[in-house]
């Protein structure tokens, strides 16, 4: 966490000065940001993708894009991290899309094409992780599109209502609302305890 001296002592930087920062060019603020928000962004997009290795890739495609924008884009509030997951969300958009023209070239030209994996202990348990995801993945899919956004943000990426109202783009009353019938949904498909309230 970047800690910066003032007159009165050492203060804990803001996303927003340090963004400000960035956008004059300091690489050192930028990476001030990259180490406190990086982890959210991973595990947002290892949730989405199933895959940490794609998660990674990913990762790194987010921040090369908030260092190219940096001076163009001006937070809606001092935390960087609802814009970070917005572009996190239209990056695994195209990322997906990209994949599935490739995989429709691949199937009109007939060709095969086999994933090897290697087995190595580390790997079996990252791939353990994958098997996980992948299942909560499945049981999200069943949520309606809306409402499963609010899950990935609220409760996935621990955001507050008004963050994800930002990264969403939409008014607070609409999360709120949304928030509430995504529960409603997950407790009846056994996904939520009826005691647990995220976010």
């Amino acid at each position: 966490m970047g800690v910066y001296l003032v007159d009165d002592g050492p203060v804990t930087a803001s996303d927003g000065w340090l963004w400000d920062r960035a956008a004059e060019g300091d690489s050192e603020a930028f990476g001030q940001l990259y180490d406190r928000h990086a982890q959210a962004i991973y595990g947002f997009l290892y949730r989405r993708t199933g895959s940490w290795s794609d998660a990674e890739d990913l990762t790194s495609t987010v921040f090369l894009h908030a260092w190219r924008r940096r001076a163009d884009v001006v937070l809606d509030r001092d935390s960087a991290l609802p814009w970070l997951l917005r572009t996190a969300d239209y990056t695994v958009r195209n990322e997906w899309r990209a994949k599935l023209r490739y995989r429709r070239a691949l199937a009109a030209a007939h060709v095969l094409v086999h994933d090897v994996r290697d087995h190595a202990d580390d790997v079996a348990g990252r791939l353990d992780d994958d098997r996980r995801v992948q299942q909560a993945r499945e049981l999200l899919r069943r949520l309606p599109k809306h409402e499963r956004e609010i899950v990935e943000l609220c409760i996935w990426a621990g955001l507050d209502q008004q963050a994800a109202a930002v990264a969403l783009d939409v008014p607070l009353g609409t999360v709120k609302s949304r928030l509430s019938r995504a529960r409603k949904h997950l407790r009846e498909l056994n996904l939520l305890s009826p005691t647990e309230s995220p976010a």
